[in-house]
C-alpha cells in the first residue's frame, strides 16, 4: 500500500515549521538551480540535501525509498541522450555503430540527471515531512487561498494512495479472466495501456462522485469558513525560506566562479 503520509521524526528542528514556509523553501532552492546548466551546481545543492536531511528527521533509507522513481528518470535521461544527443563533442569513449558515446554527452547526460535529483529531492523531503491537513489548512490561513480550491486539493491527495491499490485490483481482476500477456512485450504494452485508461476512466468517475459530494456538504458555499487549526507563520518559517534562498543563491555563485577560473586551472 501507497503512503502519503509523514514519516519524519515530528519534533525534528525543520519538520515542525509551517508547511507554507517549507514549501516555499523547497520552490525557491529548487527553481533557482534552472538558471544554470553546469553540474556542479545541482551536485553541490544535492549535498546541501543530504546534509540537513536530518533536521528534517528523516532517515536516508527512507528518502531513498521514496526517492526510487528519480532513478528511472535519470536511467531514462541517460538512455536517451546517448542514443538521440545531437552533440557528440568530447573525446569518443564508445563507438559501437548507431551508438556513439563521447566526453560531451556524458557530461550533459550528467548535468541533466544531477539537476532532476536537485529540482526533485526538496519536494520529496517537504511531502515526506508535511501532513496533508496541515499543508491545507496553512494554505488557507497563511496564503489566503481559497478555501474550495485548498479542500479539494487536500481530497485529491488522500487519494493517491487508491491509484496504486486499483492499479493492483485491475491487474488481478483480468488475470483471473485469462487476460495476461505472457512474455510478449507488444502485449503487455498493450495491457499496460488498456490498464492505465480504465484506471483513468475510475479516478474521472471517482473525482465526480466527490465534488458532487463536497457540493452537497456545502464547500461550493460562499460564506467564510472557520479554521479549527490555527497554523502560524513565525520568524522561523521565515528565516527558513532566507536561508534557502541563501543557499541557493551562494550555490550558483560557485558555480560560476568555478567555470570563471576552470580554464584558468586547466
Amino acid at each position: 500500500m501507497i503512503s502519503i503520509e509523514p514519516v519524519a521524526a515530528p519534533d525534528a528542528p525543520l519538520a515542525r515549521r509551517n508547511p507554507v514556509a517549507k514549501v516555499a523553501a523547497a520552490m525557491v532552492f529548487s527553481f533557482t538551480l534552472l538558471a544554470t546548466l553546469d553540474p556542479l551546481a545541482p551536485a553541490i545543492a544535492i549535498a546541501i540535501e543530504l546534509a540537513v536531511l536530518p533536521l528534517f528527521g528523516i532517515r536516508y533509507r527512507v528518502l531513498a525509498r521514496r526517492a526510487w522513481p528519480l532513478l528511472l528518470s535519470a536511467a531514462g535521461i541517460l538512455v536517451t541522450l546517448v542514443l538521440f544527443a545531437a552533440d557528440r563533442s568530447g573525446q569518443v569513449l564508445l563507438d559501437a555503430g548507431p551508438v556513439l558515446v563521447s566526453t560531451g554527452v556524458l557530461l550533459t547526460a550528467l548535468g541533466l540527471v544531477l539537476r532532476v535529483f536537485a529540482v526533485a529531492l526538496p519536494g520529496v523531503i517537504v511531502f515526506a515531512t508535511t501532513d496533508p491537513t496541515d499543508l491545507a489548512d496553512a494554505l488557507i490561513q497563511n496564503v489566503r487561498a481559497p478555501a474550495r480550491f485548498a479542500i479539494g486539493a487536500l481530497a485529491a491527495f488522500r487519494l493517491v494512495p487508491l491509484l496504486g491499490q486499483e492499479w493492483q485490483m485491475i491487474s488481478m481482476a483480468r488475470r483471473a479472466r485469462g487476460v495476461d500477456a505472457g512474455h510478449n512485450p507488444v502485449a503487455k504494452l498493450r495491457l499496460f495501456a488498456s490498464t492505465a485508461f480504465a484506471l483513468l476512466v475510475g479516478a474521472i468517475r471517482r473525482g465526480t462522485r466527490l465534488a458532487v459530494a463536497m457540493d452537497a456538504r456545502g464547500f461550493d458555499a460562499g460564506t467564510p469558513r472557520t479554521v479549527a487549526r490555527r497554523q502560524r507563520f513565525t520568524r522561523a518559517d521565515a528565516l527558513l525560506v532566507a536561508g534557502a534562498l541563501t543557499l541557493a543563491a551562494a550555490t550558483l555563485t560557485t558555480s560560476v566562479l568555478a567555470g570563471t577560473f576552470r580554464p584558468l586551472l586547466s
